[in-house]
């Protein structure tokens, strides 16, 4: 029995196969469980949860039109990554091209600032994920106020 996240995107692809490729066999995620005969599949990577369904180009009301390339334009998936470093070189290595190298950034979080290392890519229909590695917190120093 698999525990769902209370927030659980599902992103339509324009062909599972390649998507679960990408997900599973060069980024990491696991199939929790799929549903071949709907083109459907519940992956996860580290904690974050994903559902892939095949667009099956017919109205739906899940399907919100106009469905072009790139997919879900206005919006990243942020998702947790152990080493970032690490990921990026196996992307690359695959042949994906990363749209923001690896940057470390500090985010002001009340009194403390939260650190992480991210990095941008594109999935293979353009969905945005943003893979980002902890670096910790720190106090905020006087210069950063």
């Amino acid at each position: 029995m698999v525990d769902f996240n209370t927030l659980l995107p599902e992103m339509i692809v324009s062909d599972i196969k390649n998507s679960l490729r990408f997900y599973c066999k060069v980024i990491g995620f696991n199939v929790e469980y799929e549903r071949p005969e709907d083109g459907f599949a519940f992956i996860s990577y580290h904690g974050s949860q994903l559902m892939l369904e095949q667009d099956r180009f017919k109205a739906s009301p899940w399907r919100v039109e106009p469905l072009e390339k790139p997919y879900g334009r206005g919006m990243n998936l942020s998702i947790e990554c152990p080493d970032v470093n690490a990921l990026v070189r196996t992307l690359e290595k695959s042949g994906y091209a990363l749209r923001k190298p690896v940057e470390e950034f500090w985010y002001r979080e009340g009194k403390r600032l939260q650190g992480e290392s991210n990095f941008l890519v594109l999935d293979p229909d353009g969905y945005l994920l943003r893979f980002a590695q902890d670096l910790g917190s720190k106090p905020i120093g006087r210069d950063e106020l």
